[in-house]
């Protein structure tokens, strides 16, 4: 297995978590603040997945709850596609649906300030997707 990098885009900020490298347990590490400069946002991820080493870019894909395709989604298919014409790395997109909620409820029950969780949520959200995506993709290696 190798490293995958957790993408979870937001429109000021985008969550980056990191997998270990057996493909097991999906860490939060950094947040990038979103610049003007969608070029320079996508250089930034790339900077992160060069120094973790990972070979696999996964971008959260915010979903309708019924599983449709909305504006936001379409927005993370998109900019996935810029990304992936800029970067030999395999870059994917997984159902982040609940994901932001699931990190919220984590952060409260670390019982973060206000602020703390502010800092945090973006990188757990990038987390729990990115795990989602490691016990999804383990699961079918198993079946």
């Amino acid at each position: 297995m190798t490293r995958s990098l957790g993408v979870d885009l937001g429109s000021k900020r985008i969550g980056i978590a990191i997998s270990d490298s057996a493909g097991t347990v999906a860490t939060p590490i950094d947040v990038v603040h979103r610049s003007r400069n969608r070029t320079a946002d996508h250089q930034a991820i790339l900077a992160l997945a060069r120094e973790w080493e990972a070979e696999v870019i996964v971008i959260g894909l915010p979903l309708h709850l019924d599983g449709s395709i909305g504006p936001a989604a379409e927005a993370a298919l998109a900019e996935a596609e810029e990304l992936r014409g800029t970067t030999e790395l395999v870059v994917e997109t997984y159902d982040e649906r609940l994901t932001t909620v699931t990190a919220q409820r984590s952060i409260i029950e670390m019982g973060l300030s206000a602020e703390g969780r502010k800092r945090s949520v973006d990188k757990i959200a990038a987390a729990v997707m990115l795990q989602a995506w490691l016990d999804h993709r383990r699961h079918q290696d198993e079946s």
